[in-house]
Order: C-alpha cells, then sequence, then structure tokens
C-alpha cells in the first residue's frame, strides 16, 4: 500500500530534517487510510527527546504520543506513522529503529547529507517484527482533505 503525501509536506520534513541537523528530528505523520492507500494530510513535528546521542538516536515520549494522537482527532484524522531523519547515515531503518517501532504504522526516514536533504523512504515493520518491507512514497501536487 503506497504512502501519499503531498509536495508541500515532504518539503516540510525536509526542512525540519535540515534544521535539526546534526541530530535527528522526528514527528507525526496524520492523515487517513482507506485500506488502498494512506494519505499523509499533516504533520505532527515534535522534538527529539533523545540526550545522550540525538545525532543517531531520537525518542519520543508517551505524552508526545497522546498530544500526536489529540491532534489528529481535533483534525478527524488518523496518526498513520512516524518520521525521522538519518544525519549523514542512508535513509533505511536501522536495528534500533526496528526494535522500537510499532506494526501498522508508516515509518518515514529522511537521509540528510551535510545539512541537505537527501532520500526519503518509507517503511512498514512486519507484525512479526523481524523487518520492515518498504512502502512506495508518492508524491502528489495535492492530496484532498
Amino acid at each position: 500500500m503506497p504512502l501519499r503525501i503531498n509536495s508541500e509536506l515532504a518539503e516540510r520534513i525536509r526542512a525540519h530534517g535540515s534544521e535539526g541537523y546534526p541530530n535527528e528530528i522526528c514527528g507525526a505523520l496524520l492523515g487517513r487510510d482507506d485500506g488502498e492507500i494512506r494519505d499523509v494530510l499533516a504533520l505532527f513535528p515534535l522534538q527529539n527527546q533523545r540526550e545522550d546521542s540525538p545525532h543517531n538516536r531520537f525518542s519520543i515520549t508517551s505524552g508526545d504520543v497522546r498530544r500526536a494522537e489529540r491532534s489528529a482527532q481535533e483534525q478527524q484524522l488518523d496518526v498513520l506513522g512516524w518520521y525521522h531523519s538519518h544525519p549523514d547515515h542512508p535513509a533505511r531503518p536501522s536495528e534500533f529503529d526496528r526494535e522500537h517501532a510499532w506494526p501498522g504504522y508508516s515509518y518515514v526516514i529522511l537521509s540528510v547529507a551535510a545539512r541537505q536533504p537527501a532520500a526519503m523512504t518509507s517503511w512498514r515493520l512486519f507484525d512479526d517484527r523481524s523487518g520492515y518491507q518498504e512502502e512506495t512514497i508518492v508524491i502528489a501536487e495535492r492530496v484532498a482533505p
């Protein structure tokens, strides 16, 4: 199932990654899932709560999750997943990412090299948590609400 996001929101993820460099940035993907496509209709940027190694790890709190869920509900949307950056590393999930991910969500990863946004990919964790399946990202000019 592809993940569709409009070009403006994709650019906001890229800008967030560039601004947060050399640390990882993170946020929630809000939208709708009709069973055939996931439409990202809004973002909920978050503060990376990781203090010991924010350059190669991110963490969010349960309060962050609740705030993202509340924002989605207020907009009559769902939390479809999460995004984060990989400064100076490829846009693919790490073992740390796998250990901390939840099945059912989309995980967008943005590679940022020397403050410049690069590849952006999306992944879904297998139900048995053994690995990921890459999702196709469709960048659209507009995604209808």
